[in-house]
């Protein structure tokens, strides 16, 4: 009788727990020593090296995040990207009941969409809401003549890259279009809209927020478009990062886990009609290969997917006020629940062999 995999998995990551407990407990001590009898150094002194292990484990890991300042946000302007919904909307309420004015793009303002109409039924001089489509040269430039046109002082404070579109399906079954699609999004409109709105950036030397995932560290079977160019969000953040000490602008990285089920980015409904367009677009040798139980499986779990993850998207929002209001933000913000942190955790630092046999 075949043991089920979630029970493989669970013997697994116990077994891992207890390796790293005995590693610790046992060979970290006896490692010390010999590495302090190798610089000449008492091995009695061995002792006082684990506690400032374990000390500088609990600064950096167990202990609550420490007051790193608030920068005023009154007079202070942001653009946030892909506003009709999700992230992007709650963000954009949230900056401004702190007292930012907010650029609110939004893709569907001109078809008056719903995330549109809620931010501009607040009447407010400090929400803006402007017609933004990251994938069109045109409109991203409107943008900036909007947005420069509309500031009272010369620079803008903080730019939130997060306009973002997913999707699912193994490699063999995802068509190179919907490759490009997705990068479109996440990657290309990332770098398209950072580069119009930089110079304003770099006047007020303010911030530059670039929103990633968990699946810009790690793999994921059926999710390599998404994960494709979500790694190429961190190569940007990264490099952007490093070039713009100069100039004493921050670039942040967010690198939220699995919040499905608060933004709705998946339904039911659209995992069921994806799946079947990839049945119908891909070759007879593919189907043949694969055969429709195993597709019909992996399109099952992905609905299944779609309800799981943390519900309340105040996470994200929170760590994404903390890199826009902090003095000192961090260069990446984690939100995410422990069972993704630890999964990220592994599969970026473990050897590969090891990770794939705990996780996939």
């Amino acid at each position: 009788m075949a043991v089920p995999a979630s029970s493989l998995r669970t013997a697994l990551l116990v077994l891992l727990s207890l390796g790293l407990t005995l590693a610790l407990g046992l060979l970290l001590p006896e490692a010390l020593r010999l590495l302090f009898s190798l610089l000449g150094f008492p091995c009695d002194n061995a002792s006082h090296a684990i506690v400032l292990v374990y000390f500088v484990f609990m600064l950096f890991v167990a202990m609550p995040s420490l007051p790193r300042g608030t920068v005023p946000t009154q007079g202070k302007v942001v653009l946030i990207t892909g506003c009709d919904s999700g992230f992007g909307l709650a963000l954009a309420k949230h900056l401004h009941n702190l007292g930012f004015t907010v650029f609110a793009g939004c893709l569907l303002k001109d078809k008056n969409g719903e995330g549109a109409q809620e931010l501009q039924s607040l009447h407010c001089d400090r929400m803006k809401v402007l017609q933004l489509n990251v994938c069109s040269e045109e409109e991203v430039t409107q943008a900036v003549e909007f947005v420069t046109k509309n500031l009272e002082d010369p620079g803008l404070w903080g730019l939130v890259n997060n306009a973002g579109i997913s999707t699912f399906g193994e490699v063999e079954f995802t068509s190179l279009d919907t490759y490009k699609e997705i990068a479109e999004v996440n990657l290309w409109g990332t770098i398209r809209v950072t580069k119009a709105f930089l110079p304003l950036v770099r006047q007020s030397k303010g911030r530059v927020v670039c929103m990633a995932s968990m699946l810009g560290r790690m793999g994921c079977p059926s999710r390599s478009s998404y994960c494709v160019s979500k790694y190429g969000v961190e190569a940007f953040s990264d490099c952007l990062r490093q070039e713009m000490y100069k100039w004493r602008v921050k670039v942040i990285t967010i690198e939220p886990g699995n919040f499905i089920a608060a933004t709705g980015i998946f339904t039911k409904e659209g995992v069921e009609k994806r799946g079947q367009e990839m049945w119908e677009q891909t070759s007879e040798t593919i189907r043949n290969d694969y055969g429709k139980v195993y597709f019909s499986h992996q399109v099952a779990r992905m609905k299944a997917f779609v309800s799981s993850g943390v519900k309340n998207m105040s996470p994200v929002i929170n760590v994404l006020a903390d890199a826009l209001t902090s003095k000192y933000p961090y260069t990446r913000y984690n939100p995410m629940d422990t069972y993704c942190w630890i999964k990220v955790q592994v599969m970026s630092h473990l050897p590969a062999a090891i990770a794939d046999r705990i996780y996939i």
